[in-house]
């Protein structure tokens, strides 16, 4: 089962759970700022996150420039525990299943989430219809 995790205002996650819903992906929501996430849960996140804490951070967000904190210069279990007590930092959404993790929208790289037939049959069209 996907997981999205958002916050109320983002535009981005409001795209990808309509993208999610169009394609019949069902998924469960969890809103960030209503429920943060856990030192443990941002872990988990972090350990598929090809980025590291880099990729799960804002740099552009307000937020992360009033903390004045360089996350570069921290140890790991300091950024997550800065990243825990301030869940507005991060980038969203976190698009995430058992295998797969996504942060951000962006529509041809969240495709990975449809079930591998639809991929490969939209692929198939996409193609055929470019030959034509």
């Amino acid at each position: 089962m996907i997981t999205i995790y958002t916050a109320p205002s983002c535009t981005s996650c409001k795209k990808a759970k309509n993208w999610l819903s169009y394609h019949q992906i069902p998924f469960n929501e969890r809103n960030l700022i209503a429920d943060p996430l856990s030192v443990d849960e941002i872990s988990r996140i972090l350990e598929k996150c090809d980025d590291g804490v880099e990729g799960l951070i804002s740099s552009r967000n307000r937020f992360v420039k009033t903390l004045g904190v360089d996350f570069e210069d921290l140890s790991l279990s300091a950024a997550i525990k800065i990243i825990s007590e301030n869940p507005q930092i991060m980038r969203r959404p976190i698009i995430m299943d058992e295998k797969r993790l996504h942060v951000g929208y962006n529509e041809e790289e969240i495709r990975a989430f449809l079930p591998r037939t639809v991929r490969i049959l939209e692929n198939g069209g996409a193609r055929l219809r470019s030959a034509i």
